[in-house]
């Protein structure tokens, strides 16, 4: 409808408020954020610090803002509080994204930059792998992360969640690999595709890529909050297509990991204290409300 001004917003809790956002004095193009906030020196860095246009970069603000945090609770010496927003760019603040700033001046947001795939050198944002499958009825969710595999290189695994009443097929398969493909590049083509019972949000409503990585590698997790109660589990069938020499898990008759999501009163450090006594080559996550 042209005079209906279709707006998207992306910022954080942390700074309560808007990195960019829409301008309904400008135009909109399909897929991208209109422009920064009032007053935000938004840019996007290279590995070197230095601010790129027209490929991924990391999202920084390179001038304070007003609602910035001045520090985390507890934090005394402020050590925390840098290595979260300054480490990466002395003085800058890093907010973890990984952007990108078109010819028009809008903004293309592609996930968290720390769970940024990375096949063959190529820096993949798993936004745009997820916006593929999108059009497909057969697909509810998904997630993708990226394996450690050969060589010092990693692969794309994704995982979906199946609508009711479809199975994965190697016909589907093949249907999600070509969308990728035709639609990213061959580098976005999952090397792997295993279906899951379900998919896992943290409260904030993003994915939780980072745990499901840190499972697949045999690596701990972190408890999170999560605002569903799930169980999704790697079983023995799933296995070898996971299977990697950094992997904990070397036994094909066990699980190899398992998510598993609850919703609980259980005091957040017996919890803790009962992940790390976890069997070797199992992980599990509790995210509680």
């Amino acid at each position: 409808k042209a005079d209906v001004h279709l707006a998207s917003i992306s910022g954080g809790t942390d700074i309560v408020g808007c990195f960019m956002l829409g301008v309904p004095t400008e135009p909109v193009y399909s897929g991208e954020i209109q422009a920064p906030g009032l007053g935000v020196d938004l840019a996007a860095f290279d590995e070197d610090g230095q601010p790129v246009e027209g490929k991924p970069g990391e999202l920084v603000c390179r001038q304070p803002l007003p609602s910035m945090p001045l520090g985390f609770w507890g934090d005394t010496d402020g050590s925390r509080y840098d290595a979260a927003y300054f480490e990466r760019f002395p003085g800058v603040w890093r907010h973890g994204d990984l952007i990108e700033i078109t010819p028009q001046r809008g903004i293309v947001v592609y996930g968290r930059s720390d769970a940024t795939l990375n096949p063959g050198g190529v820096r993949i944002g798993t936004a745009e792998i997820y916006r593929q499958l999108e059009p497909l009825p057969e697909i509810a969710d998904g997630l993708a992360i990226s394996q450690r595999w050969r060589d010092d290189d990693v692969r794309v695994v994704l995982f979906v969640k199946l609508a009711p009443g479809n199975t994965l097929t190697e016909p589907l398969k093949d249907r999600i690999k070509t969308a990728i493909r035709n639609n990213c590049s061959p580098r976005h083509v999952p090397a792997r595709i295993v279906a899951v019972a379900d998919i896992p949000y943290a409260l904030s409503g993003k994915k939780v890529e980072l745990a499901v990585r840190n499972i697949v590698h045999g690596e701990p997790v972190r408890t999170i909050h999560s605002t569903a109660s799930t169980n999704i589990r790697l079983s023995r069938p799933e296995l070898p297509q996971l299977r990697s020499s950094p992997m904990m898990c070397s036994d094909t008759r066990t699980h190899c990991a398992s998510l598993r999501i609850s919703r609980s009163r259980t005091p957040i450090r017996r919890l803790q204290k009962a992940a790390l006594n976890q069997p070797k080559g199992t992980a599990s996550i509790s995210w509680f409300w």
